[in-house]
């Protein structure tokens, strides 16, 4: 596999999570990267993801990710910043870190594979591009379910 496989394969990983979460959120992408060997792709959640509803965000994802036959490598129980970490069967990284203001990063890191160019993703974000901009915004879309806080 080389690295544009490799960013493809990881593209597949983030379209597959995000279209089992019910009800859906809306997202952007995140910066590529690549290094040396590897390659990452990153996607942000633009639904603001209140803190009484995290949990089962991050539950949802968990069983999912772990119904994939992925491993979970460890799990961070912050109240205000909790985070999965889990790795696929083919040695690919797979992350979920919620970070301030509720907003959810999706990361997935390939293993060091045969260098190559890597061309931006062809999956379109189902909100806004923030392509070319600086910072991608704070979460700023109201989802009735998952922006719900306690009565």
């Amino acid at each position: 596999m080389d690295m544009q496989g490799a960013a493809e394969y990881a593209d597949g990983v983030l379209d597959a999570v995000l279209s089992e979460i019910e009800p859906r959120v809306q997202w952007t992408h995140g910066p590529t990267t690549t290094g040396s060997c590897d390659v990452t792709r990153r996607r942000t959640v633009m639904t603001i993801v209140s803190a009484e509803r995290r949990g089962g965000f991050l539950g949802l994802v968990d069983r999912f990710w772990k119904k994939s036959g992925y491993r979970i490598k460890a799990i961070n129980n912050d109240a205000d910043f909790p985070a999965i970490f889990a790795q696929t069967k083919d040695g690919f990284g797979v992350t979920l870190i919620i970070g301030g203001s509720g907003q959810a990063f999706f990361e997935v890191d390939s293993p060091c594979v045969q260098k190559s160019a890597v061309a931006e993703s062809t999956t379109q974000p189902n909100g806004p591009s923030y392509e070319g901009a600086d910072l991608i915004p704070r979460p700023n879309v109201h989802s009735d379910f998952w922006s719900a806080e306690a009565s």
